[in-house]
């Protein structure tokens, strides 16, 4: 069966008798360091591309052209933790939906669009409730 190897692989006895010496040698602690080094550089380098990739994703999806679009978010409010109140433009027209945890519910078209200008979101009264009191609450400091 040696014979056959040797005759099949060219390689004289010598050499296939050095592998099989290197084969059978226990590996050293340098070398166990070395690889479980080059295992940690990799995965670290593997978790790098992922989060860089999603990052390039992101910054994608933002570059895009988002003005041509038909159907429209104007507002949205949230009521709990899986309920929502949105109101959409689609066509010139809007609609008030009442989004909840596997339904979308129309609750009113609106006959009068909302008004708001490109851009401006309007602030939550809870916002706007807690500037007051710091604002009051700094003026009775000072």
């Amino acid at each position: 069966m040696r014979a056959l190897l040797i005759a099949l692989l060219g390689l004289p006895l010598t050499t296939l008798a050095a592998e099989a010496d290197k084969v059978a040698e226990p590996m050293s602690t340098a070398g166990v360091t070395g690889q479980i080094g080059q295992l940690l550089l990799g995965l670290l380098l593997v978790v790098g591309l992922i989060f860089l990739l999603a990052w390039l994703l992101r910054r994608v999806q933002q570059i895009a052209p988002r003005g041509n679009q038909a159907i429209r978010i104007v507002a949205s409010q949230a009521l709990g933790p899986r309920d929502r109140l949105v109101l959409v433009e689609v066509g010139g027209e809007q609609i008030l939906l009442g989004v909840s945890a596997g339904r979308i519910n129309t609750l009113h078209v609106l006959a009068e669009p909302v008004s708001m200008a490109a851009g401006e979101t309007a602030p939550p009264e809870f916002a706007q409730r807690l500037m007051e009191l710091l604002g009051r609450d700094q003026k009775g400091r000072s």
